[in-house]
């Protein structure tokens, strides 16, 4: 029976013992689950969000940040499995899937869902991604 790892990583000072900022779980392939990403500032105080008002800008510094965090754990857009997407305002909609097609480029597309909800996290968010990748389990 394969092994099995589940690690967890925080790269905010203000997210340690709030929540995971990534999960891993190993086993025969390698999960990697994202807490949902905003434009939160990961160098500033929780709650700080960047590009107030902008949701392009929000939309292509979160996808930024998942690109980052994905090469961290030696993954790409091409290996997310499930994106959650959360708005405050569907009249965004459009401005989000143009912002998933250039974040994704030619990747295949991940399952997805897509909610308007009252609010985020933090006053001032506009988006929020969760995201699901799965990579090959690299050998021992």
């Amino acid at each position: 029976m394969p092994n099995f790892e589940k690690q967890n990583y925080n790269y905010s000072e203000w997210t340690k013992g709030r929540f995971s900022e990534v999960v891993t779980v190993s086993g025969p392939g390698r999960m990697i689950f994202l807490a949902g990403v905003g434009a939160e500032d990961e160098n500033g105080t929780i709650g700080t969000i960047l590009y107030p008002g902008d949701f392009p800008r929000q939309c292509r510094y979160a996808f930024d940040k998942i690109k980052r965090t994905l090469a961290r754990h030696r993954a790409t857009v091409a290996d997310i499995v499930k994106i959650v997407t959360y708005v405050t305002d569907i009249r965004s909609a459009g401005d989000y899937f143009k912002c998933l097609t250039e974040a994704l480029g030619d990747a295949p597309r991940p399952a997805h869902t897509f909610l308007n909800i009252n609010q985020l996290a933090h006053s001032g968010m506009l988006v929020e991604i969760d995201v699901t990748a799965i990579v090959n389990r690299e050998p021992d």
